[in-house]
């Protein structure tokens, strides 16, 4: 029977190496997958992720498990990159850089508009400030709930809605004015 991750978290405080190893093995995904939704950069994404699980090991003793495990390392994770981002100044993620999984269309024109619309998407999300962008990556592009990215971000709930909503709008606006652009391109 596999341990839960709070008595996995008290065997690796107590200094059980295979303890913090079987954490890694359970949170690597996640983590490099938050990371690199936001920072788009497979190298950065691996750093930075190595940088998260060095935080989570040494602040271990710090957990409290009226938090769920996940919460608390994606917490981490998303201050890593903020800081990450305060130190090397990145506003913008390059898209091409970007790992997108199409789905399974027949015609080459509905792959290229969706791969066109998913760009467009991306660019709008990178050009968002990150009060607004972390709450969208992690809600629409991660799946979690509100609860748990107020939790995460150590920010109320109804400031977290409001935060999405006004994202969405951002967002929004943003794609409606480059299509505009492209219209008087043409």
């Amino acid at each position: 029977m596999s341990k839960s991750d709070f008595e996995l978290v008290q065997m690796a405080v107590d200094g059980d190496e295979l303890a913090f190893e079987e954490i890694l093995e359970r949170y690597k995904n996640l983590v490099y997958s938050v990371v690199f939704r936001m920072v788009a950069d497979s190298e950065d994404a691996n750093d930075i992720a190595q940088e998260v699980f060095i935080k989570v090991y040494k602040n271990l003793d710090r957990y409290s498990p009226e938090f769920k495990f996940s919460t608390w390392v994606i917490r981490i994770a998303t201050n890593t990159v903020i800081d990450f981002r305060r130190r090397k100044k990145q506003e913008f993620v390059s898209i091409d850089e970007m790992e997108t999984e199409l789905p399974d269309i027949v015609t080459p024109e509905n792959k290229y508009v969706e791969k066109e619309t998913k760009s467009e998407l991306m660019n709008a999300i990178n050009s968002m400030p990150d009060m607004y962008k972390t709450p969208i990556v992690l809600y629409h592009l991660e799946g979690l709930s509100y609860q748990e990215i107020s939790s995460i971000l150590g920010v109320s709930m109804s400031k977290i809605k409001n935060r999405i909503f006004r994202g969405r709008k951002i967002l929004k606006d943003e794609i409606i004015k480059r299509k505009e652009g492209d219209s008087y391109g043409l």
